[in-house]
Formats: structure tokens, C-alpha cells, sequence
């Protein structure tokens, strides 16, 4: 019997539903295909982006080795810190070739590796107490230190066309409440989600849908974006707003997930997140915004700024501390209440935390991070290595920044620098138009080697990348003592006609002719002094004389020297030279002073000390090479000249403003301001103008004494450069007293004396003719040296203080020197007194 199956007739077995669901089938196959394709494609995307480095490997800067003396102010939480970014390991962690460091109860113990700058003879336990060294102990005997050296602090990392900025970190280097607070801001479910949440997706559309009804206005939508979501976001795809980006960001989540921990994850998303703008350049990760924002070390920030931090992601302009600081406080305390609400903090904690302070480090790039010094750095490697190399091929590059010098000179500038905006302000009033922002420049240098310690250039990188280190200005009468030292150098050749200290000039109005050419030079203030010595002509800055001084010893005598001491090679040999009329670069004459005082050798200035590639391999070293361009002679008489410039001369405000140090110098006036001076262990030099070339309208002694003096008080206060000695003379200079009239040698019968210095050999004979004895007083002095009676006439006089600060670079009177110069040999002088 045939068995007959009747199917009973549905929706599906008909024609239009089998359509349907064959529909369906081609659908979900289709959307099968798609997914797998794009499954597949994202993990190639996936590979490509992440296999390899990861992050650009950019070149680092360091800083030069720093001394740490017993009383410094630091912790061993900091120390350590700075030895890890240095290279250094803890010693629970695999050894470093850059050393190791142990934490211990009474502070910290440091042992440089065979990569250390300082190298193993400074192993040293650092006992720190109350926030201070309080004692040194070497690790190789045992023995009590007053000082040691510490390896280079790390500076900055080289930026990129795009200058970006990152420090990159561990994710063991973020502190735990740094992650609790990314956790609560961002993503509260992150260690629990599989890298897309629905709950999170629901409750955000539930927001969104309030706000879009009107019952939440002014109120932002949320997203639903989990943390992994947004790395997937900033790694792989743009910011576009669209359903196609956010199904990509979900299906590269889930694969993200596949392959890194929730660790790694976290660690790539701290080095990569937006964090804000410093100046020209973007921030991007914790490591690089904590020294941005706080100048610490990710690992040293506080609960409450690592609840900015993470509260910064969401709008880094809105939130900018500098310019809201209001709105970030608010930011910042909501996080924390997030971290109250996640059990992160307790109840006391949060408290705690809410009473801190948003206090964000003072936006001072000059002082923290070197900006114009790192970009001359970088300019100097590029004219060797390309710019994929610097930003991708992780240099070391160890610099002779001294980074307590660099702070020296950016808070000099912020104290000296309105002075001379107050005087511009009161010129602008005056001229009933207004006047541009003035700029300024500082570069210290060790003149015994050409180590650039320092380097300002410019009063704000934020505003301005311009580096008017490197700008070419006229030196105006910062150039005078190369002619001085051109004149000098006459006594090499022709004892008997040597230009010496002594030899007299006449300022007076006078036309100069050269090469069929006038040119009439003026005094400033059309002041005119007569018969003037060299000495008087250069300390009280005197033009006409300056000229003649220059026609006397040769135009092209003075240009060789000024050339050769490393100013602009294409100065002519013209009346003009002799006041600094041609350009050269503040840190051309910074270089150039050397001369003076490196007992007449000149050292190149520099910035980089060594350059290692990723394996430690030396690329470039740097050694100092000392280039002979005057007699040790001449320039300790030049030395002397300017000694007396600051202590009597145009530089006399030094004193006035309470720097009290040997030190030497020369202001400067063109249509910029200029004071160069240096100590027996620093130079610097420093020019203030106008970018547009303006007139300045004040003279150096107005606009850059007053820096350089700022800076230099600092300066002397800092371990390294407390030293200070007198300038001592070479062999070969002689002091002769002489009668201050007559400028020959003095009699016990001159009213007054002053001591003048010369080379061997070009020093006066004569007796001072208008103070000789007459016959009578002669045989006196013989009977009353026979019957020992003595006559205690002071020949001498105490010397003039220093002349006040003026507004205006205008020379006093020459006056007769009477203070006595350091001591050189005496002078063979059969005539005596």
C-alpha cells in the first residue's frame, strides 16, 4: 500500500516566502562573506600597524652629567625617576648597561653601568632626608662625598614634520591611581568587556535619546565607545562621525582584544591618547603630559593629577588648565567622584584628594624643556643625518646642557625683561605710536672649552619658533674690543711704535676718508671728550676715538682678528667695522669673546657632546679644539679694559644692580642692545631687539645689562660656578705707576698715581717732567734717608665707585684710573717711583 506524506502548505512553501527566505540566505551568506573579508582585512591592518615598532622611535636629548651636592633639594622618588629615563634598572629588574638603582630606608643607592656618562667611580648611596641630600656615601670605599656627579637628565625626545611629543611608558610605570582614574573616566567595565560593550551602548542611547527629546539641555551626547574602541579609533581609522566608522572600530576592538592583554592594551592607549598642545607642539600620552603639565615623571603624579589627567581626554582645549583653570578644577573633581563611585578612593581619600590644588607647573617651556637649544641641536644633526634617522632610529644624543643654567636664564628674562618693555612703553608713549614686542636672546658658554651651557632665543617659543640665536644683527659696540685687541697686537711687530693703554687719541668731530669714501661717526649724545687715552675711549664706549684707534692699527689688521676670532668671514676692512657695523650672530660673538677670555685662543661654540646609535655605537663625539687667534698678552690687556668697563665704564650698572664678582664686559649699541661679558668660568652674552629691525632706541646698558646681570647673579649662586678667581696675567705684562696728566711714569712728587698695564717692552721710561724734585728737595730726601726719618706720602688715592646705572649710554669725563689692577710683574724702571 503507497504511503502518500501530505506537507501541509505554509508561508514558506509557497512561492513568494521560498523567495524570501532564499533572499535571506544570500543576505546572510553575503554578510558572512563581508564580515569574514573584513575580519581578514582589519587583522592585516591590525599587522601592519603594530608589528614592528609600534611608535616612532624618535632620537632622545639628554642634558650634560649634573652635580648633586650634600644639601640639594630632591627625593629619592625623583632620583629614581630620572635614572629611568636615563636608562638606569631597578635592581629587582634585569641589569641595564646604563646601571642600576636601589631604593634603601635612608634613600637611594646608584650605580652607573659600563654605558654610564659618569662611569662606575660615582657609584654613591644618596642619603635624603626632609626632602634633602644629607649625605653622600661612595659604594667603592666607603668614604664620605661632598659631591658626585649624576648621569644627563633626559631633556626632550626629537619631533617630528609633525612636532609631536611623547614620552612612551610602561604600562608598570603608571601609577595605580593613574589607571583607577582612566578606568572611571573613560571605560568603567574595560577589564570586564570583550572589547565592545551592549550595556554601555544601551545606556549611552538611553542618554542620547533624553537630550534629543529636550529633557536635558546644553547636555552633550555620550558615546559608547569603550577604551579599546577609541585606540582602535586613533590608530587605524579618522574621526568621522558615521555608523561605517563605529563598526569598524567594534570589529578592530574584538581582534585588539585576540591578541594583546588588557595590560598591553592600556599601555598602548597611555602612549597614544591626545592630550592637549604645549606651544607649537602636540602632547600625546601620560608620560609626555605629566612633564608637560606637572613637570614630573608619570610615575611621581598625585591622585588628583592623574584625575586631570584622565579627565583632559575628553576635551584638552576645553579643559586647558592655563586658560580655564575654573573649568578644569571642575573636570578634575568630577573624575575623582568617579573613582569615589568605581571604589578607587574612599571616602577619606577622595576628600583628600579634592583639597589639592590644581597647581600645573608655570608654562615655562625656556626653563624646562630648552626649546630654542633643542631646535639648534636638531639643525646641527640634520646638516649630518636625515630626518627619518632623528625621529625613527633612536639616538642618544648627549648635549652639554646644563639644565640649573638654562632655568637660570629663562627666570632672568622673566625678571629683567619687563624693565626694558616698562622703558620701551614710556619710548612708545613719547612717540605717540605703538611699538612691537621686544625680543631678547641669551647664550652662556664655558669659555675654557665652548660647551653652550645655556640658550635662549627668543621671550616666548609658544608664540615664536624664530631662534634669534642664530639671527645675524649688528654687534654695534660689543665689537669695539677686537679693535682694541688689533691695536695691541701692534706691539708684536714694532715695540717702540706699539699701540698700548696709554696711547692718546683726539674725539673730536672728524670725517674719515676711505677708498674715495667719507664717513663721519658721532659720539652719543654729540659729546666729545678731547684727548683720550685707548683705555678711556673703549671703557666709556667713544666712537670717534674707537675709529681712530682702528685707522692706527689698520683697518684690515682689525678685520683679520675679528674673522679669525670667529665673527662674520665677510667683514670688509672698512672705518665702519671698527663699531660693529657688519652682522654677526649672537652666538658668532659669543664664540668670538672666547678670545678674551681663553687667554687669546678661541673655542667653537657647540652643543652636542656625543651621538650613540640604538646599540650604544659612538656616531659622533665632539672634542674641544682650542684655535690661537691673540697673544696671552694682548688679550689679558683687553681683559683688563673690560674689566673696567663694568667696574667704571658703560658696564658700571653691573655694580649698581649688586653683582659683585670678577667678571669683565662690553655693552653693546646698534639699533639692537647688547651686553657680552663672562667670569673666570662663564660667558654670556645677551641681545635684546626688535624682529623687524627697528631702532631700539636704548643702549645696551638699558636693555641687556639687566638680564645679563640677572642672569649672572643666579649663575654664581649654582655649584659649578661659585669658584670665581681673578683674571690672572701671563708672563710678560707689566704694571707701571704713572702720573695721571702727564701719562709718564710717576715721581714721589705726583699728586696722584694711576697703574697702567703694558707688555714688556712698550711701557713709558720718562720721568713725569711736570711733578720732578727741584735740587733742594733732592738733597733733603737723601739727608733724611741717611738719618732714617721717612715720609709716609700716600701716592695713591682710593678708587672711584662704580658710576650708577644710567638710562643712557652716555660716557662721564674720562677719568685717571687709580685702582690697582691684579698683580703682574713690576717694571724694570732704573728711575723708580
Amino acid at each position: 500500500m503507497a504511503v502518500h506524506l501530505r506537507i501541509a502548505r505554509t508561508f514558506w512553501t509557497r512561492p513568494f516566502g521560498r523567495a524570501l527566505l532564499l533572499a535571506f540566505l544570500v543576505l546572510l551568506l553575503a554578510g558572512s562573506v563581508t564580515l569574514a573579508y573584513l575580519w581578514h582585512h582589519f587583522a592585516q591592518v591590525i599587522d601592519a600597524r603594530l608589528s614592528g615598532e609600534i611608535f616612532e622611535r624618535a632620537s632622545h636629548i639628554y642634558a650634560a652629567p649634573e652635580l648633586l651636592t650634600v644639601d640639594a633639594e630632591t627625593s629619592r622618588e625623583e632620583l629614581a625617576a630620572r635614572l629611568r629615563r636615563f636608562g638606569y634598572s631597578d635592581a629587582d629588574e634585569e641589569p641595564s648597561p646604563y646601571g642600576r638603582f636601589r631604593l634603601v630606608a635612608s634613600g637611594i643607592e646608584i650605580l652607573p653601568g659600563r654605558a654610564s656618562r659618569v662611569g662606575a667611580s660615582q657609584a654613591v648611596r644618596v642619603e635624603i632626608s626632609g626632602g634633602r641630600v644629607q649625605r653622600l656615601v661612595s659604594l667603592r670605599d666607603r668614604s664620605q662625598l661632598s659631591a658626585c656627579w649624576l648621569d644627563p637628565a633626559h631633556v626632550t625626545n626629537l619631533f617630528d614634520r609633525r612636532r609631536t611629543k611623547r614620552r612612551l611608558i610602561r604600562y608598570q610605570d603608571m601609577p595605580p591611581h593613574l589607571v583607577q582614574a582612566l578606568i572611571a573616566a573613560e571605560d568603567r567595565r574595560f577589564f570586564d568587556h570583550p572589547g565592545i560593550s551592549f550595556l554601555d551602548g544601551l545606556r549611552a542611547l538611553r542618554y542620547d535619546l533624553t537630550i534629543w527629546l529636550g529633557f536635558r539641555p546644553g547636555a552633550r551626547p555620550q558615546g559608547a565607545s569603550t577604551l579599546t574602541m577609541q585606540l582602535a579609533r586613533s590608530f587605524f581609522l579618522n574621526r568621522d562621525i558615521s555608523m561605517k566608522r563605529k563598526a569598524a572600530e567594534a570589529l578592530i576592538a574584538l581582534q585588539l582584544e585576540r591578541r594583546f592583554s588588557k595590560q598591553q592594551i592600556l599601555e598602548l592607549y597611555a602612549n597614544e591618547v591626545y592630550l592637549g598642545e604645549r606651544g607649537s607642539f602636540t602632547i600625546h600620552g601620560f608620560g609626555e603630559a605629566a612633564q608637560a603639565y606637572f613637570d614630573k615623571d608619570v610615575s611621581q603624579l598625585s591622585v588628583a593629577e592623574s584625575a586631570f589627567l584622565a579627565g583632559l581626554i575628553r576635551g584638552p582645549s576645553w579643559y586647558n588648565p592655563y586658560r580655564q583653570p575654573d573649568r578644569a578644577l571642575r573636570r578634575r573633581d568630577y573624575i575623582l567622584g568617579a573613582m569615589g563611585e568605581t571604589g578607587a578612593l574612599t571616602p577619606e581619600q577622595l576628600e583628600q584628594a579634592r583639597k589639592e590644588p590644581l597647581a600645573p607647573a608655570p608654562a615655562n617651556v625656556e626653563a624646562t624643556e630648552a626649546p630654542y637649544f633643542v631646535d639648534w641641536v636638531k639643525d646641527t644633526l640634520l646638516k649630518r643625518y636625515s630626518d627619518e634617522q632623528l625621529v625613527s632610529d633612536s639616538y642618544r644624543v648627549y648635549t652639554t646642557l646644563d639644565r640649573r643654567l638654562q632655568q637660570a636664564a629663562a627666570d632672568a628674562i622673566r625678571e629683567a625683561l619687563p624693565e626694558v618693555d616698562a622703558k620701551l612703553a614710556e619710548r612708545s608713549r613719547s612717540l605717540r605710536k605703538p611699538l612691537p614686542q621686544v625680543q631678547v636672546t641669551l647664550i652662556a658658554l664655558d669659555p675654557h672649552t665652548g660647551e653652550v651651557k645655556a640658550l635662549v632665543g627668543g621671550r616666548d617659543y609658544t608664540r615664536s619658533q624664530l631662534n634669534r640665536a642664530v639671527a645675524h644683527r649688528q654687534p654695534g659696540s660689543a665689537f669695539k674690543p677686537f679693535v682694541f685687541a688689533a691695536a695691541f697686537q701692534t706691539a708684536l711687530d714694532s715695540p717702540e711704535h706699539a699701540i698700548t693703554p696709554v696711547t692718546t687719541v683726539v674725539d673730536e668731530p672728524t670725517i674719515f676718508e676711505f677708498e674715495g669714501q667719507q664717513y663721519e661717526p658721532s659720539n652719543f649724545g654729540e659729546k666729545f671728550f678731547g684727548v683720550v687715552t685707548a683705555r678711556d675711549a673703549l671703557i666709556h664706549s667713544l666712537n670717534v676715538a674707537t675709529v681712530k684707534v682702528a685707522e692706527m692699527a689698520g683697518y684690515e689688521r682689525v678685520a683679520q682678528v675679528a674673522v679669525a676670532a670667529g665673527l662674520n668671514p665677510r667683514l670688509r676692512p672698512t672705518p665702519a667695522v671698527s663699531l660693529g657695523a657688519y652682522d654677526s650672530t649672537p652666538i658668532e660673538v659669543a664664540g668670538a669673546y672666547t678670545v678674551f677670555a681663553n687667554g687669546g685662543q678661541r673655542l667653537q661654540p657647540f652643543g652636542i657632546a656625543q651621538v650613540l646609535d640604538i646599540n650604544g655605537r659612538v656616531l659622533e663625539q665632539h672634542f674641544s679644539q682650542p684655535q690661537p687667534v691673540l697673544d696671552p698678552r694682548v688679550a689679558y690687556l683687553v681683559v683688563d679694559l673690560l674689566t673696567d668697563a663694568i667696574n667704571r665704564g658703560t658696564g658700571a650698572g653691573v655694580r649698581a644692580r649688586g653683582f659683585d664678582a670678577p667678571a669683565a664686559g662690553k655693552t653693546g649699541t646698534s639699533r639692537d642692545g647688547w651686553f657680552a661679558g663672562f667670569t673666570s668660568n662663564l660667558l654670556c652674552v645677551v641681545w635684546i631687539g626688535f624682529d623687524d629691525y627697528r631702532d631700539l632706541g636704548l643702549p645696551g646698558s638699558s636693555a641687556a645689562l639687566p638680564v645679563w646681570t640677572a642672569f649672572m647673579k643666579r649663575a654664581v649662586a649654582l655649584p659649578g660656578y661659585r669658584d670665581l678667581q681673578s683674571f690672572t696675567p701671563p708672563e710678560g705684562i707689566v704694571a707701571v705707576p704713572l702720573d695721571p696728566e702727564t701719562l709718564q711714569v710717576a715721581t714721589p712728587d705726583c699728586p696722584q698715581t694711576r697703574t697702567e698695564l703694558f707688555i714688556a717692552g712698550t711701557e713709558p721710561h720718562e720721568l713725569c717732567p711736570k711733578h720732578r724734585p727741584s735740587v733742594v728737595q733732592r738733597v733733603t730726601r737723601a739727608l733724611s734717608r741717611a738719618i732714617g726719618i721717612r715720609n709716609d706720602k700716600k701716592d695713591t688715592e682710593p678708587p672711584p665707585k662704580p658710576d650708577e646705572d644710567r638710562e643712557q649710554e652716555e660716557p662721564p669725563p674720562p677719568q685717571a684710573r687709580t685702582e690697582p689692577p691684579a698683580t703682574p710683574a713690576p717694571a724694570s724702571n732704573p728711575a723708580g717711583g
